[in-house]
């Protein structure tokens, strides 16, 4: 991302990339709600105490999740009924930033460890 400066026009594209980008999946629960999905924690419940999240604030975060294509709720009309969220195969396409910025925040803690040692 860093070098030689580029124009105006074209910053202001990455800028633009940068805000749809945190828009989609910024905030303290999209990644770890993703995560936790692919990782077989597939019930509403089971997510909320995976993460230790509010109620109200997953539900929140669940349905932003649904509209931007990265999760599918499903429904099983029972009895009884069970609700159920995967993956899409959208979400995939995270996998190379997720583990980019994983990668990065390891590199990170160690950084700041060292300098406190």
């Amino acid at each position: 991302i860093m070098g030689e400066p580029i124009s105006k026009e074209a910053c202001q594209k990455k800028l633009n990339g940068i805000n749809d980008a945190l828009y989609a999946i910024g905030g303290k629960w999209k990644i770890k709600i993703i995560i936790a999905i692919s990782e077989g924690y597939s019930r509403f419940n089971e997510i909320q105490r995976t993460l230790g999240i509010s109620a109200k604030v997953l539900s929140m975060e669940l349905k932003d999740l649904e509209l931007n294509g990265f999760i599918q709720r499903n429904i099983d009309p029972g009895p009884p009924v069970v609700i159920d969220y995967t993956t899409t195969q959208y979400s995939n396409s995270l996998d190379q930033v997720l583990a980019a910025l994983s990668n990065w925040g390891e590199q990170h803690r160690e950084k700041i460890r060292a300098e406190r040692s």
